[in-house]
């Protein structure tokens, strides 16, 4: 029998009767999206705000957030334009979904979210469909889109759904069988997809290796960028109940954001720094702090302590504090723009490539980073300014960077003007605006392409 969202979409009629006029319409498939504190919903949150300025209506189909399961962040969704169209699905409720091992939002929320865009379609009569992920599991409509609908879908990988990360878990664990998972759908959901996104060109060339039937001309490396207007949120005064609060007779220099799977090596080489810095200007070590908030990246997890055993096992527990949970996204910004300067810190995987470097750039304060020579994030920080950038090709390179990563960390805390501010026109092209911009040619290409 057909169900109620497939006879939904049998009543669209043919695209070429779709309406006239300059603007096009797009649904934007984002299960989490804000007040949603996890990072993925920067993505479609960036979008659903500057779309408009490039000739498209943005309508974001997502699960309502009282089913999710993270803390709430009502600043950012403060951030979202009242303009902005938001369709809300329900899901499975967390506390049963968990009595079958499932947490997921988008598995707990997958024929919601089929349904309302059954009805969004029947409604609005969209030009295309972008599905941003993770969560990933939402990719799969692809192919039941592409049956019922005949819209042209784009799928868009924050991350990697296979990864090389995820291959080294073993077979029989929770994490080996997610990875054998991903292995098994995302071919399913890809060869369905009018267009590939992701946010490094290191991360398509890897994806269409995989899959040698996958058109290079139907793939592009679209960073997430960053809103320099999301600090204007900030020029008011800070915000209220701050998590974190800063040693003001310290020189701070903080890290904000996850501690990564495969970023173990470059924490301890940072760290490795601060004590070389120790043994040679005790002074000057010890009115350094070094901040890492956010580790765990989960807003609960208030004692999941990930650099702090590193420290003390590198014998500088002294100069860190660590802050595990994850802060609301505007406390986030707040302490960049606080801190003397910033360790921007990445991972061992060379397509690795960091949001979290935009929203630094755009505070204006120092920074040292450490990444992957063939990292994206490398390159753009190294052509921006107002910093030291470092970079590695092995984990065996590292131990030769710490020295002068010991006297940058001394020449930022000692005398940080001398780094300069990052140039604004270096990041140009990876504002929220101009990433809309990005996606907007992606979309008229497959719009074009689907009523040819």
């Amino acid at each position: 029998m057909m169900s109620a969202a497939t006879a939904a979409l049998e009543m669209v009629p043919a695209r070429a009767t779709a309406h006239a006029g300059p603007e096009r319409t797009v649904l934007i498939v984002s299960p989490h999206f804000p007040p949603s504190t996890l990072a993925g919903v920067h993505r479609a949150r960036h979008l659903a705000k500057h779309l408009p300025s490039h000739g498209w209506r943005p309508i974001v189909v997502r699960v309502d957030d009282t089913h999710y399961t993270e803390r709430a962040d009502a600043a950012l969704a403060a951030l979202v334009p009242a303009s902005v169209q938001q369709i809300r699905c329900g899901a499975i409720p967390a506390s049963l979904a968990r009595l079958a091992g499932i947490g997921d939002i988008s598995l707990r929320g997958y024929f919601p979210l089929r349904r309302a865009i059954a009805e969004a379609v029947v409604a609005y009569r969209p030009h295309a469909i972008l599905i941003t992920g993770s969560p990933y599991y939402p990719m799969l409509l692809s192919s039941w889109i592409r049956q019922h609908a005949k819209i042209p879908v784009v799928l868009d990988f924050q991350d990697p759904w296979v990864s090389a990360e995820g291959a080294m878990h073993r077979t029989w664990t929770k994490a080996g069988l997610v990875h054998r998972l991903a292995v098994a759908l995302e071919p399913r959901a890809v060869r369905q997809a009018d267009f590939v996104t992701s946010v490094s060109a290191r991360q398509n060339a890897e994806m269409a290796l995989r899959y040698a039937w996958l058109d290079p001309r139907h793939m592009a490396a679209i960073p997430i960028g960053g809103d320099p207007d999301d600090f204007d949120a900030l020029r008011s005064g800070p915000p209220s109940e701050l998590q974190v609060q800063f040693d003001p007779d310290r020189i701070n220099l903080s890290y904000v954001g996850t501690f990564l799977p495969r970023a173990e090596h470059l924490v301890r080489t940072i760290l490795r720094a601060a004590r070389a810095l120790k043994q040679t200007q005790p002074e000057l070590a010890a009115r350094i702090r070094l901040n890492f908030i956010g580790t765990s990246n989960q807003p609960d997890r208030t004692e999941a302590y990930r650099v702090r055993p590193i420290a003390e096992e590198e014998g500088v527990g002294d100069l860190v504090s660590e802050t595990p949970q994850r802060v609301p996204y505007l406390e986030a910004l707040y302490l960049l723009a606080m801190s003397h300067g910033l360790l921007l810190i990445g991972s061992d995987e060379p397509h690795y490539t960091a949001s979290k470097i935009y929203p630094a750039l755009m505070s204006g304060r120092p920074y040292v980073s450490l990444f992957h020579r063939q990292s994206s994030a490398h390159d753009i920080l190294a052509g921006a300014g107002g910093g030291r950038t470092f970079c590695f090709d092995t984990p065996d390179d590292l131990a030769n960077l710490v020295r002068p990563l010991a006297g940058t960390l001394a020449d930022l805390a000692a005398s940080p003007g001398q780094f300069g501010r990052a140039d604004p026109a270096a990041y140009d092209a990876y504002t929220a605006h101009s990433v809309a911009g990005d996606f907007a040619r992606v979309l008229d290409q497959v719009a074009s392409s689907q009523s040819r």
